[in-house]
């Protein structure tokens, strides 16, 4: 359009001089016609934001990341005059509209309306505009155009995905070494166990507790063992930019509710914490207390004042962790502060593992990953399904 605009500027000051030192009714003809151009394109433009109408609907405005929601759009002509050179301008950084180019162009006649139904995919939780944007509409020779902006645009409330993993590859042989390290430094008082039953396999009994109790005691099965897990999910905001911190923001969460559901499924009882000024700690046994985790975790807000470091140090000093031979940790930063208290839970015999949230090579940080503190790296845009 600029290079347009520098012709058409061209052509007006050598019509300019034409009739400054040539005169005559051709140069005078083609003076006019150019001047008239810009005048015209202006009444054409002014026509048509008055006359020109956008309408957009969403099923509803609740949404959840990455599935598909009914929407629909409608433009429609009330001018006297035919449009071209429409263009719609959707909200494409954090949610995007099936089938329908960005950069696409449309021409109504007059008291011409379309409607354009399709899907509307949301990428990030968060609350922010979807849909159209604006609409750009170019005068008939191209060189002039107006945004049209949409009075009303819709905010959506987007919610966090509940992925199903198949598997926690950083914990594939936990459940091994716990059932080793509970046979050497447990008590016996440590052990749950319940009276026999007919029918128990022998190998199933306790036969120190059944010695103690004098009456026979059956151990209860690995997926029973008390084996305490924390998952502990980073709250801090760590940019002032929407479209920087709403991915990190969405893959911090998702990734916990995943590692949670995977324990949800599998009847294996944790807590998760999460929390700073006020903390923030759920105990989930079963689907009915990750419902709750799941919708406090939608709604859960982040602020630039909070430190991973500061969250795991109040945890702990709180006794929170005193039951926990497994710690979770779902964080953006891993700093030698953290990397230190993490440490000396490794040292007390607890588990650690660290699901490293970063768009960066992290090597740094994958360096200081041992037996007993596993790091595994995500990147924001990988997609959470199957092995996590």
């Amino acid at each position: 359009m600029k290079l347009r605009r520098w012709v058409f500027a061209a052509l007006w000051m050598f019509s300019l001089v034409g009739i400054s030192f040539y005169g005559g009714a051709v140069s005078y003809g083609f003076f006019f016609m150019l001047t008239l151009v810009p005048v015209v394109s202006v009444i054409y433009l002014i026509a048509v934001y008055f006359g020109f109408r956008i309408y957009q609907e969403v099923d509803s405005r609740d949404m959840v990341c990455n599935e598909p929601m009914s929407y629909y759009y409608v433009l429609e002509n009330g001018s006297f005059f035919g449009l071209s050179g429409v263009s719609v301008r959707m909200f494409s950084r954090l949610s995007f509209v099936e089938d329908i180019p960005d950069d696409m162009e449309y021409e109504l006649l007059p008291g011409d309306r379309q409607t354009f139904h399709t899907k509307l995919i949301c990428r990030y939780k968060g609350e922010y505009e979807v849909g159209v944007k604006e609409v750009v509409v170019t005068d008939f020779f191209r060189l002039f155009s107006f945004k049209y902006k949409i009075p009303s645009t819709i905010k959506a409330i987007v919610h966090p995905r509940t992925i199903p993993v198949s598997e926690l590859s950083a914990l594939s042989d936990v459940r091994v070494a716990q059932q080793k390290e509970s046979g050497q430094g447990q008590s016996e008082m440590d052990v749950v166990v319940r009276d026999y039953v007919s029918g128990d396999s022998l190998r199933r009994i306790h036969w120190q507790a059944s010695a103690k109790e004098q009456k026979l005691k059956t151990r209860l099965q690995t997926g029973e063992e008390k084996i305490g897990i924390t998952v502990l999910c980073d709250r801090k905001r760590y940019d002032k930019d929407m479209y920087r911190y709403l991915p990190l923001e969405s893959q911090l969460v998702e990734t916990t509710l995943a590692i949670s559901y995977f324990f949800t499924c599998k009847g294996i009882g944790y807590n998760v914490y999460s929390g700073w000024k006020q903390q923030r700690f759920c105990t989930v046994q079963g689907m009915n207390t990750y419902e709750g985790l799941y919708s406090y975790m939608s709604t859960m807000t982040f602020d630039e004042e909070s430190s991973v470091e500061v969250q795991l140090e109040d945890v702990n000093r709180s006794g929170l962790l005193s039951d926990s031979r497994l710690l979770i940790l779902v964080c953006h930063e891993v700093s030698q502060g953290l990397l230190g208290q993490l440490r000396e839970l490794s040292d007390k015999g607890m588990m650690v593992v660290i699901y490293f949230i970063t768009d960066d090579d992290g090597d740094a940080v994958l360096r200081e990953a041992s037996e007993r503190i596993r790091i595994v790296k995500i990147s924001t845009r990988l997609q959470l399904e199957g092995v996590l």
